[in-house]
This record gives structure tokens, sequence and C-alpha cells, in this order.
């Protein structure tokens, strides 16, 4: 049994300590987000800390994934009646949560876009432009920090959850420059012949702002459905092909059957070889060293990776 290796509860080289650093990050956004949007009066500010709160909640449920798919692969940290429960793994969760957590944000952006919309049609809003500004520096310092360190960190996790948790910060990031301008604008033009505008610059910028967010996160819904729906990926599929057909030629086998998926992190790997019936027997170190040759072929060995490999001589085996 292996033992996996004790870390800080915030160790930002490991894939659950930079979650837990982000959850971190992210609940003090949202807690002065919305303090800072009831002081100010800025609806948009309130969105922010909102949002915030639902990823921090999604991130929340990531790392309770991350987690059953590390206990799973090492082997430790998981009770019998679990494993004996889910014994296919937990891969399967990962692209479900990366689905939900792209749906939330999105519809969260579409409600926020609505309020604005009603907002700019009932005449905008007067907020404190200096109270405003202030989160604003704050608040993009905070996730332009938090997306490098976890961008640099990713460079060798390459988690997907670690990934589109880069996004939202870069996201997050962008939506609150992008504020930040508009508060500045507003705090210029005051006692100006411009200050007529000053009431619509809020539900204005969140409007475009939900424009822009709303569409964002459906790359990552679509490739977190191709995985629940087990689209077979074109190039892991082409690349078995290759290792398969090679090694038909070499050991003169009859033919074969590849059935290759991707799921989350795992890929899942099902390789079937039609025996010539004429074929001379063999003894079972034998077959297991084909296997071996197949497996260091195909490449990727790791927890990760559930790999099959079938010999029989009935074609119906492997359909």
């Amino acid at each position: 049994m292996q033992t996996a290796p004790r870390s800080s509860f915030f160790d930002i080289a490991s894939e659950q300590g930079l979650l837990r650093t982000s959850i971190a990050v992210t609940l003090f956004i949202a807690s002065i987000g919305i303090a800072f949007g009831v002081a100010s009066g800025s609806f948009s500010i309130m969105f922010d800390g909102v949002y915030s709160l639902v990823d921090a909640s999604m991130s929340g449920l990531s790392l309770v994934v991350v987690k059953l798919i590390t206990s799973h692969t090492t082997s430790v940290q998981m009770s019998r009646k679990l494993r004996e429960r889910f014994t296919m793994g937990f891969w399967h969760l990962e692209p479900m949560v990366l689905a939900l957590n792209g749906i939330l944000l999105s519809g969260v952006a579409v409600y926020a876009l609505i309020n604005a919309v009603s907002s700019l049609l009932q005449g905008g809003r007067h907020l404190e432009f200096g109270i405003a500004m202030v989160y604003a520096v704050v608040t993009v310092i905070c996730c332009v920090t938090i997306a490098l360190v976890e961008a640099r960190a990713n460079r060798q996790l390459k988690s997907d959850f670690v990934a589109m948790d880069v996004k939202g910060w870069v996201m997050s990031a962008s939506i609150t420059a992008a504020l930040l301008i508009a508060f500045c604008f507003g705090y210029a033009v005051q006692g100006t012949s411009w200050e007529w505008v000053s009431p619509y610059i809020d539900p204005a910028v969140l409007a475009l702002v939900c424009l822009v967010i709303v569409p964002l996160p459906m790359a990552v819904v679509r490739q977190a459905l191709a995985d629940i729906f087990l689209v077979t990926p074109g190039d892991l599929k082409l690349h078995v092909d290759e290792v398969a057909k090679a090694f038909v030629a070499r050991h003169g086998l009859q033919s074969y059957r590849a059935y290759v998926a991707k799921v989350g992190r795992s890929r899942e790997i099902e390789l079937y070889f039609i025996v010539p019936k004429a074929m001379a027997a063999k003894t079972i170190d034998e077959w297991d060293a084909w296997r071996n040759e197949i497996g260091e072929a195909v490449g990727g060995e790791g927890p990760n990776r559930w790999l099959t490999v079938v010999f029989t001589g009935d074609p119906e085996w492997a359909e």
C-alpha cells in the first residue's frame, strides 16, 4: 500500500493545497465584495462578491472530488465500504463538477445581465465611486497574484480543476479591472457637465462584463460533456490504433478492436486482440509479457490510466 506524502494545508505545490488557497482567497474577496457593494451602492460589486461565492463553493466541491480521486488511485485514507461501492474509481465525477461549475457561473452572469438591463431602463443608480475604487484595486491585486501562482504551479500538476480555476481568476481580474476603469471615469466626471452619466456607469459596465463572461466557461462545459458522454478523443484513438496495428503485424495476430475514452483526468483504453486459432499455446507469463509490451507502447502509465488488454480467438468477445 502506498503512503501519501504529508504536506501543509495550503501547499501550493499540490493540487489540493492550491484549491484550498484559492477557496480562502475567494472567500476573502467575496466578503469584501459584498461589504463594499453595500457601502458604495454598487450592484456590479455585489455581483462580483456573489460570483466569487459561487466560485468558492464550486472550488470546494472540486476539492472533495480531487481528494476522492487521489485517495482511490493511491489506496490511502478511504473506507473499504466506499472502495467496494466505487470499484471503477471516481474519475467520472470530475467532468460532472466541471460542467456544473461552468453552467452555474454562466447562469449567475445571465441573471446579473438581466438586472443590469433593468437598472439601465430605470435610470441607473448612484454610488460612492471612491469606496468602489478602493475595492477594485484590492481585488485586482489579489486576483492577478493568485492566478500567477496557480498557473505557475499547474505547469507541473496539469490539473483540469486548477486550469479552470486559473481561468476563473483571470476572468475575475478582467471584470474588476473593467470596473476600476469605469469607477475612475465616474469619479472624474463628478462636478462636470458629464455628471449625468454617472448613474448609468455601474449597470452599463455590469451589462458589458456579463456579456463577455457568459460564454467563457462554455469551452470547459463542452469538454466536460464530451467526457461525460464518453466521446472518443481523436488523438488518443489514433495513437492506440497505431500501437495496436504494429503489435498485430509484429506478432502475426488476426486483428484487433480498440475502445478509448477520456473521463476527466483518466484515460480508459480497452484493447481486444483476435488470435488465430492455429497459433501455438502460450504460458501465462508469455501472455503477460505481451501485455507489458503493449502497455509500454501505449505509454502514459500511472494511476490515471485504465488499460485492459484481452486476447481471444472469438471475434464476438471483442465486439
